[in-house]
């Protein structure tokens, strides 16, 4: 049962966790990894929600660069080393970060890649941002009308 893993900072349990919580309001996989997607704008702020850095070189622009940024360390990954180092925080939260330091993901970031159903909608933004804008906008629209 891969939601036995429970270690800090783990993304096995936290994909369950985003299913239970979206899907609760009738979102599908697909819909959450486009909602996801809101990640490239802005950033963490530690004071705020006890993460810190950037997903994004252009945390202003909304594009699909985050999907991007997501998936490159594993295409220039070698075998046996970690595609995100996790990175403990002073408040005692896991973060990841690539090997320059320079972008941060949540473990509810990494979990989309670690379930086969949402990697593949992953892999799919990161080559068309067309089909992302689209995904984005209805689920986004979906999430405006429940008044969330």
């Amino acid at each position: 049962d891969p939601d036995k893993d429970v270690r800090p900072g783990s993304t096995r349990k936290t994909m369950s966790h985003l299913r239970q919580i979206f899907g609760r309001m009738g979102f599908s996989d697909q819909e959450i990894v486009a909602l996801s997607g809101a990640h490239n704008l802005g950033k963490c702020h530690y004071g705020d929600s006890g993460y810190e850095g950037v997903w994004s070189e252009t945390p202003w622009k909304f594009d699909n660069s985050y999907f991007n940024i997501l998936i490159q360390p594993l295409a220039s990954t070698r075998e046996g080393e970690p595609n995100w180092v996790p990175e403990k925080l002073p408040n005692g939260k896991i973060q990841y970060v690539d090997a320059n330091h320079m972008y941060v993901m949540l473990p509810s970031d990494l979990a989309l890649l670690d379930d086969a159903k949402t990697a593949e909608w992953v892999e799919k933004y990161a080559r068309n941002s067309p089909l992302f804008f689209k995904d984005f906008a209805a689920a986004y629209c979906k999430l405006l009308a429940l008044g969330t």
